[in-house]
């Protein structure tokens, strides 16, 4: 039987809890981890009516893009919508997690989702992070380098955006002298010794740090392994803000728009005067994205799809890109089907259901 700890482990698989903003509340809100799963119901927000359709549908777990507890509570009695919400999942053992900025910065992620639904191809980040990355130096005998990198490699080191096994290496020469209490694997105690070594660097992931030394350890032949860690200033190309990419054909504004209606189904689209030439080259970012404006103008991009703009920032676009607001709403209400089609890869032995309750607040008169 699974426990809701298997669907938290593939989730974080998928978006590392350590990519999240320091504002964010993703994780597992309510419920223990350690829960014998019944199903999972997947949902953009959790309101107290997808808490009763998880109790209909025989759900004892939610997968949320959206934290129901983003900011502290110090009370629940019921007062609000959130407070409600989780007493409700606490009295008939409901389970909530939220996967949320996370999601947001990882590629195949959000804003994949977007480039998906719109049919863009060659899709970047739009934004890539810095200090996400880690390089590790270490030194090992000649003959036991391949077995090692080997280990490190399956463990997920080594990857550089579409590159695997990335490493370097030198070779020279080791000095020690065991002491009395060591236990060498090469030499004797008291005496000094050389060796033929390579000094082999590595990159990997930051948050996973802990599980790439443990790894190194275990296959290394030395009691005391020589390292250094070292935290890099690259960008991650696979972790970040947004996405851009370029539609097959180009197409006249009022082509797109529909595009961008039909394909995300809104009722309307808000946006600036487009621009006197044909879009292809495409920026999105799911929910509030206006922060990432710059980020698409530099990338060349003929459009910003994103959500929650203000009035006066509309101004910004210039004329020098095009902003569609398609509201938060829709622009990421599809999460949810990426992640049923995300685990549903994975886990078979239990009900996956989307949630049907259609959480947007905003209702539009047109």
């Amino acid at each position: 039987m699974r426990q809701i700890k298997d669907v938290i482990h593939q989730l974080e698989k998928l978006a590392p809890p350590s990519y999240q903003e320091s504002y964010d509340n993703a994780g597992l809100l309510v419920g223990s981890p350690l829960t014998i799963l019944t199903g999972i119901l997947f949902s953009l927000d959790t309101t107290e009516e997808v808490i009763q359709e998880a109790i209909e549908k025989n759900c004892n777990l939610i997968v949320a893009h959206h934290p129901i507890v983003f900011k502290g509570l110090k009370r629940l009695n019921g007062s609000n919508y959130v407070e409600r919400t989780v007493i409700k999942a606490i009295k008939n053992d409901i389970a909530i997690y939220a996967i949320h900025t996370n999601l947001d910065h990882v590629a195949e992620g959000v804003n994949w989702k977007i480039a998906e639904k719109l049919g863009l191809g060659d899709v970047k980040i739009l934004s890539p992070k810095k200090q996400l990355l880690t390089k590790l130096t270490f030194f090992a005998p000649v003959e036991n380098t391949l077995s090692i990198l080997d280990a490190m490699f399956a463990a997920g080191a080594g990857e550089i955006g579409q590159y695997k096994n990335c490493s370097f290496r030198t070779e020279g020469t080791g000095t020690f002298q065991p002491g009395q209490s060591a236990n060498p694997a090469i030499g004797t105690r008291g005496n000094k010794e050389e060796i033929t070594e390579n000094r082999i660097e590595v990159m990997f992931p930051s948050y996973m740090q802990s599980s790439i030394l443990k790894i190194m350890k275990e296959n290394h032949p030395y009691e005391e392994v020589a390292y250094y860690l070292q935290n890099l200033e690259n960008e991650n190309q696979e972790v970040g803000a947004g996405a851009v990419g370029e539609l097959a054909e180009a197409l006249e504004p009022e082509k797109f728009l529909q595009l961008l209606k039909n394909q995300m189904q809104t009722s309307l689209v808000k946006h600036t005067v487009p621009l006197n030439k044909k879009i292809q080259r495409v920026a999105v970012c799911g929910g509030a994205g206006s922060f990432l404006l710059s980020d698409a103008i530099r990338a060349k991009a003929d459009v910003f799809v994103t959500a929650d703009y203000k009035y006066h920032e509309f101004f910004d676009a210039d004329n020098r890109i095009m902003i569609c607001d398609i509201g938060h709403f829709e622009s990421e209400v599809f999460t949810k089907d990426l992640l049923y089609n995300y685990l549903s890869g994975i886990f078979s032995n239990f009900a996956l259901c989307l949630s049907d309750v259609n959480t947007n607040p905003v209702r539009y008169f047109v």
